[in-house]
């Protein structure tokens, strides 16, 4: 394992306070900017994540390995275009690990903790789950393949890394052909509004051929509002990780069949039983 975000945290801090710092001496009226308690949350997901994620990452690795030794073939670090493999195939299982955190409720249960943030800035990006299991089977296929787990790990790593710098409304639309291929922040922005015509978009990565492929894809019109269609109350950092995933338990108490339980478990956030 490559802890490469581990080490980049002290840049993530000082970016952090530099885009804040930035807000004070340039405001616009047009970006929220930051807020203190709404920051030391999720710079507080973020450590929890990191803290109950080096476990869970030892476990991973040994799964990676078990599957990569039973490989039919090993791809060498030493060729070229094993690396171009591992971005593009790293980068799709990201967009459908993404996508689906959207569609399936479980999993959006962890995933939520992104969204919980009424703000948009670089501490969003750090605003992590605490539940990093539910992401486990969409990069197995990678070590099938015969991709050694350290590159994966690698791989993941530069994802994050590129996508925190997508987390900030004080870069505008940049050039065309950038905005054409690459994940940028303005269209991260849509992906984070709660705008309608906003929701369930621009799930890619580091590009966003993806979205374009795969019919996700919005551009930046109106202004974003970020946050969730509906917002939840607390800075509790244990609440905010969790909260979702109460609200999934109190409906399947509620539910008055196996079929309705099964909806509020695995249908898409907000599902409903049809009333007869």
């Amino acid at each position: 394992m490559i802890p490469a975000v581990l080490y980049a945290v002290p840049a993530f801090l000082l970016l952090i306070i530099i885009e804040a710092v930035s807000y004070r001496f340039l405001p616009d009226d047009e970006e929220r900017g930051y807020e203190l308690r709404d920051t030391t949350t999720s710079l507080s997901m973020g450590l929890g994540s990191q803290i109950i994620g080096f476990p869970w990452k030892l476990l991973t690795a040994g799964l990676y390995a078990a599957l990569w030794l039973v490989a039919p073939w090993h791809l060498s670090p030493g060729d070229w275009w094993t690396w171009v493999i591992v971005f593009f195939a790293d980068d799709l299982a990201y967009y459908w690990f993404h996508r689906l955190h959207h569609e399936v409720r479980v999993l959006w249960a962890s995933h939520v903790v992104h969204h919980s943030s009424v703000y948009y800035n670089l501490s969003t990006a750090l605003r992590q789950s605490w539940t990093p299991m539910t992401s486990l089977p969409f990069w197995l296929p990678l070590a099938l393949l015969g991709v050694p787990p350290w590159m994966i790990f690698l791989q993941q790593s530069i994802s994050l890394l590129y996508q925190f710098f997508l987390h900030t409304e004080r870069v505008g639309v940049l050039p065309r052909p950038i905005e054409l291929f690459f994940n940028t922040p303005s269209h991260h922005r849509v992906h984070h509004g709660s705008n309608t015509e906003y929701l369930d978009r621009n799930y890619g990565g580091i590009l966003i051929v993806w979205d374009r492929l795969f019919g996700t894809f919005a551009p930046e019109r109106a202004t974003a509002r970020y946050g969730l269609t509906k917002n939840i109350t607390t800075y509790n950092p244990l609440r905010v990780a969790t909260h979702e995933f109460a609200a999934i338990w109190g409906d399947v108490r509620r539910a008055t069949s196996w079929r309705h339980r099964l909806g509020y478990v695995f249908g898409r956030p907000g599902w409903q039983p049809v009333p007869r």
